[in-house]
């Protein structure tokens, strides 16, 4: 007997998955920040995955922008069974511990 028929993931669903691993790999965002957000282009069963995040500064921003990355590509190909091609992280924002305490802003004398 032959199957008949596709699935078809829609892109958005692709999007939130990969939003959740992002939250994922990058822990606890920073205070004041917004939470991970994602878009992705789907070509037949081939994503490519953006993501936007803020992140604490200071930190080591290659390493956590290479977790992402990781921890995307292997949860949409587990979840969805897509190849990623692409990860691209867009860090919008640095938050500094130091500026939400309140510390006066402009020239120190």
């Amino acid at each position: 007997m032959r199957d008949r028929g596709a699935t078809r993931i829609a892109d958005r669903v692709v999007a939130k998955i990969a939003a959740q691993a992002a939250r994922e790999a990058a822990g606890p965002g920073p205070e004041g920040g917004s939470k991970p957000h994602a878009s992705v282009v789907v070509h037949r069963d081939i994503a490519s995955v953006a993501v936007s995040l803020d992140l604490d500064y200071p930190s080591d921003i290659g390493r956590r922008c290479g977790a992402v990355r990781g921890r995307v590509r292997t949860r949409v190909e587990e979840l969805v069974g897509m190849e990623v091609h692409e990860v691209t992280v867009h860090v919008e924002r640095l938050h500094s511990a130091f500026t939400r305490q309140g510390a006066p802003r402009g020239r120190l004398k």
